[in-house]
């Protein structure tokens, strides 16, 4: 199928009449994006990172788009207790969490049939769980979050994470989880960031680029070597994995390739941000976006939009700020860059006050903490309004 092309004139009859600033998801895009995840998971289940996504009617539309898609990788139990609330099944939570509160919500889901798993990956996680498991007379499925960094000689190549990092490590968990009332193990996870997270084809950065496939390549052999040795020793311990999660958009066939993985990951690559201009092997459709509007022409050829510093988390750099991308002659302001209130471009094509200006961001999810609802455009030229997380009232982190 070929790949559908969107002009600035198009988006600006399709956004005519609408609030701006405005944060907007092209749906025929994002199912295309679907499309193309599935198709590089091979036939393992994908489980949604919803911090990718942050809006519960487009996880339930990309749950109910193909059967691959199953079960909800949370970032928060606050969170997994509110989709639980919503009638979410099958939620894991990523990150631990030792929040009385947070853990209490979850519980109350818990109590009235809900299916959460939550995130561990040290002994000191385990007796808040323990008591509330107590207090709320339920049982807690736990998982353990294995290091998936890699160490090439005096290179770090990866994120600090879990401490869990091998077998002993894992097993030692394990067994923690066991000895510890009203718990239960019930999966593994693994997140290779710097495979699923890192460019490996950025422009401009040739030598860099291809350092970083080697590293990746190395990377991604020891860990798979590395988890089926931890998943292996696990169960002949005695331990029982309902699921071993592993990936994420960047890494799926490298990860869907590891035998010891049960299901993958993903969640960005719906979206399509900017991290994904800068991969080798697959380029997502930029199916999420927010447009400002043109509120000054401060000199011949500069504009300058209200709004825009939605700056993404990470280290700071240039490839932390949105960019415009329509009309496709629209660049940032190297000494301005993106600006809470005003951010000045420059563009070779004429601009009225009013116009929209379409910009992409970074990251994926983040875009959702600026707006209380995204506006769906639907491909037959309907436009629809769902509220994100913050349009629930929540804020999780």
């Amino acid at each position: 199928m070929p790949r559908p092309l969107r002009s600035h004139a198009e988006y600006c009859e399709r956004l005519r009449g609408e609030h701006l600033p405005l944060a907007f998801v092209d749906l025929e895009l994002l199912l295309l994006n679907a499309d193309s995840l599935v198709a590089r998971a091979g036939s393992k289940p994908i489980r949604l990172a919803s911090k990718s996504i942050r809006c519960r009617e487009l996880l339930r539309r990309v749950l109910a788009h193909h059967p691959l898609f199953q079960g909800v990788l949370c970032f928060s139990a606050g969170e997994a207790a509110h989709l639980a609330a919503h009638d979410f099944r099958d939620l894991v939570v990523a990150y631990p969490t030792v929040d009385a509160h947070d853990i209490a919500a979850v519980c109350r889901q818990l109590a009235r049939g809900a299916q959460i798993c939550l995130m561990v990956d040290e002994p000191g996680q385990l007796p808040p769980l323990v008591a509330a498991a107590a207090e709320h007379q339920v049982e807690i499925a736990v998982a353990i979050d294995l290091d998936m960094s890699t160490r090439v000689g005096p290179i770090y190549f990866g994120v600090h994470r879990s401490p869990v990092h091998d077998v002993p490590a894992a097993i030692a968990l394990a067994d923690a989880i066991a000895r510890s009332p009203g718990l239960r193990l019930d999966g593994l996870m693994g997140y290779e960031a710097q495979i699923a997270g890192l460019q490996d084809h950025a422009p401009g950065q040739q030598l860099r680029s291809l350092a970083v496939r080697a590293l990746k390549l190395r990377s991604a052999r020891e860990l798979q070597a590395r988890r089926g040795a931890v998943v292996r020793a696990l169960r002949e311990r005695g331990h029982q994995l309902r699921f071993v999660n592993g990936g994420g958009t960047g890494s799926l066939e490298s990860t869907a390739a590891d035998e010891s993985v049960t299901e993958l990951a993903a969640g960005s690559g719906l979206y399509g941000p900017l991290l994904f201009d800068g991969y080798a092997t697959f380029a997502p459709l930029p199916a999420a976006g927010f447009a400002l509007p043109v509120v000054r022409r401060p000199a011949p050829g500069i504009y300058t939009c209200f709004g825009g510093g939605w700056i993404a988390s990470g280290a700071a750099g240039p490839d932390r700020l949105p960019r415009p991308y329509l009309p496709a002659s629209a660049r940032l302001l190297a000494t301005e860059g993106a600006g809470e209130v005003q951010t000045p471009i420059t563009c070779d094509e004429p601009l009225a006050l009013g116009d929209p200006v379409l910009f992409r961001h970074a990251k994926a999810g983040e875009l959702c903490e600026h707006v209380h609802e995204l506006v769906l455009l639907t491909p037959n030229g309907h436009r629809e309004r769902v509220p994100t997380y913050r349009g629930d009232g929540f804020a999780f982190v």
